[in-house]
Formats: C-alpha cells, structure tokens, sequence
C-alpha cells in the first residue's frame, strides 16, 4: 500500500509539472527533434521501449493478484490492447527514415512514468481492497466510459493512420493533413487519446486512473497547440478555423 501511495502521487505530480515543463518548451522529438539532449534512439525502439512497460507492469500486478473479478479482466484487456498497439504495432507501422530519432533521456522518464502508471492502476485493480463486482457491469459510469474509450480509441486509431499516409511516399516533408477529425483540429490523435483515458477513468472510478487521465491531457493539450502553432507558422494556407484540440474552442 506504501508504494502504491507514492506511485499515486508520483503521477499527480508528475501531470503538475509536465504542464508546467511542456509550455515553457516543445518536448524534443517528432518535428521538434534538436540537438543538445544527449544520446538518441531511433523512433521505433524508443516508442517500444517507452511503452511496452506500461503493459507489462499491469501485466504483473494481473499474475500476482486476483482475477476472478470479471470488470477488472475487462480493464486488463482494454489496457493491454493500448499499449501493445502503442509499443509493438504503431513504431513498426512508422515508415523507414519518416520519423526522427528520440532522445534517450525522454524515453527513461517514460518508462519510469509508465511503470508506476502500470503499477498504480493494476494495484487498484487486482490488489485492492475490494473488487468492483458484476453489478459494475451495468453502471451508467462504466458504460459511459467504456463507450468513451471505445470512441477515444477509434479516433486516435484513424487520425494516425491519416498522418503515416502522409509520410509514406517518397516526399518526407511535413503536409497539411486532410480528412477525418483533421476537419475541425490539428491533433484528433491527440484529442483520441485524452477521450480515451478520460473514459477509462470515468469506468474505472478510481484515484490511479482519474491521475493518468490527467497526465495525459497535461502532456498532450500543451504538445497540441505547439503543433498547432507549428503548423500556422509553416504553411500559409493553413485552415484558419481549424483549432488545436477541441473543435471550435481550443
């Protein structure tokens, strides 16, 4: 329980102050790759080796608890198929020489991050005091936030199929895309995923999974308007009523 506590406020604080962090400077990867941050790795393996921790720290703390809870196997399943997605099928969907290398130290304080994330939510799942039990199954949260995560997934699972379109051909600059959710906002991949662990959170009801889910609008809202500016500032003709993340606000 001692460590699960400084896990849960590892990730309150860790959402504080990469807000903080990520409006006074662009995290140095994708287009704002720079120099000065010390030894890289290509893009592929740094997405691997970032996120696949996250699915094998729930991955554990699902082995060495108790499963008989069918609404926690339900979060399992929802969880795993995130991240096996994140670390094993999108950096080997990234097309050859598209995507610039990451630096090292970026992706040790993910996996840190990730591994007290996995910890955290797989502690209240499958070590916690109480189980949430088959009538959860039908409560207005769960469903909602199921339906939410569903439609988070989708969304964030279209919006980058659009954008390795863009970079599949033989042209690797960076275009305006096209299409989808691209209509109303700069990053739906982003928006996608904030849906989506907003929802897990709204199902899951829990302190471990309300803290992911603001982690990960205080680390993708910020990235979101630096690529929104980026995107203004480099192409002219750029879509004036297109927003950063949410359609027609922000």
């Amino acid at each position: 329980m001692g460590i699960y506590r400084i896990a849960l406020v590892g990730i309150y604080l860790g959402a504080a102050a990469i807000f903080v962090t990520l409006h006074v400077l662009e995290a140095p990867y994708g287009r704002f790759a720079r120099s000065g941050w010390g030894p890289t790795l290509r893009a592929r393996w740094a997405w691997l080796l970032m996120e696949l921790p996250s699915a094998v720290s729930m991955f554990v703390m699902a082995g060495t608890g108790e499963l008989a809870d069918p609404v926690a196997v339900v979060f399992l399943a929802a969880w795993q198929a995130h991240y096996l997605y994140r670390s094993l099928i999108y950096p080997f969907l990234l097309p050859a020489g598209s995507v610039k290398n990451m630096p090292l130290v970026l992706a040790g304080i993910a996996v840190v991050f990730n591994v007290a994330n996995g910890f955290a939510n797989g502690y209240h799942f499958f070590h916690g005091p109480g189980a949430y039990g088959r009538e959860w199954l039908a409560d207005p949260r769960f469903i909602a936030g199921m339906l939410l995560f569903a439609g988070g997934a989708a969304l964030h699972l279209a919006s980058d199929r659009t954008l390795r379109r863009l970079r599949s051909s033989a042209d690797r600059s960076y275009r305006i895309p096209h299409g989808g959710a691209f209509r109303w906002v700069s990053c739906p991949n982003y928006l996608g995923e904030i849906i989506e662990w907003c929802g897990f959170a709204l199902a899951a009801w829990s302190p471990a999974a309300l803290g992911f889910a603001l982690f990960t609008i205080a680390n993708l809202l910020p990235r979101a308007r630096s690529h929104h500016r980026w995107y203004r500032a480099t192409f002219p003709d750029y879509p004036r009523r297109r927003r950063a993340l949410i359609p027609g606000v922000l």
